[in-house]
């Protein structure tokens, strides 16, 4: 059980009133290692908030402000919080700017709820996150094979696929069991997209392999 010291700090900024309520609702209910200590709708009102700086602000890029959203993320940055903008927008210069600025994470509002979840533990980790469907237009020039995988979803599919359960690769990688099974869900989210099935265990260990993330020097006698 996570306690609450040790939850991540959320903040949520969206000029859209409904969708604020319902995101907060959803967030608080899904995820008992996310503590919501802000939802607001405006710039201003996130900067001069009690609660604020935390640790990951869910910023909507799309605020009716005129404030350069690079200026925002550079505001955040000096405060030491980390960056999920959301989006109507998936074009890939407007998701490669937004990264580029400092944003660890991009998520569009037309896809499914759960990726929020997964942005706010990987930029809590410091990890970056686009969704498997927006990371393959963004790398739509580079020739198929295996998908990009950050250092961290790197580890744990080293860590997963060598044998270990995911208690025992959250602990070794100081992550929560939740973060850690986020990343697992991404890893194969993302191979699903380039066409790679590694939905069990056994096949994420061969791709692992595979892709020279794990040795099959690394593996316990029997693994096959």
């Amino acid at each position: 059980m996570t306690t609450a010291d040790e939850r991540i700090r959320l903040a949520l900024v969206d000029d859209h009133r409904m969708l604020l309520g319902a995101l907060t609702e959803w967030i608080r209910n899904a995820a008992s290692d996310i503590n919501m200590v802000a939802a607001v709708a405006s710039w201003p009102e996130l900067l001069t908030h009690p609660e604020f700086p935390v640790d990951v602000v869910l910023l909507d890029l799309d605020l009716k402000d005129n404030i350069p959203v690079s200026l925002k993320i550079s505001t955040l940055k000096t405060t030491g919080v980390k960056v999920v903008l959301m989006s109507t927008y998936s074009e890939p210069n407007v998701v490669r700017e937004a990264l580029a600025s400092g944003a660890l994470g991009y998520l569009v509002k037309s896809e499914d709820a759960g990726m929020i979840v997964e942005a706010i533990r990987a930029a809590a980790e410091g990890e970056s996150f686009v969704s498997a469907e927006l990371d393959l237009a963004l790398n739509a020039g580079e020739v198929g094979g295996a998908p990009k995988l950050s250092a961290q979803e790197r580890r744990v599919m080293a860590l997963y696929g060598g044998g270990e359960p995911v208690k025992a690769v959250a602990y070794q990688l100081g992550i929560s069991e939740e973060t850690a099974k986020s990343y697992l869900k991404r890893i194969r989210e993302k191979y699903r997209v380039a066409g790679i099935d590694v939905g069990t265990k056994v096949a994420l260990r061969k791709r692992a392999i595979q892709d020279g993330i794990l040795l099959q020097t690394d593996l316990p006698s029997g693994s096959f």
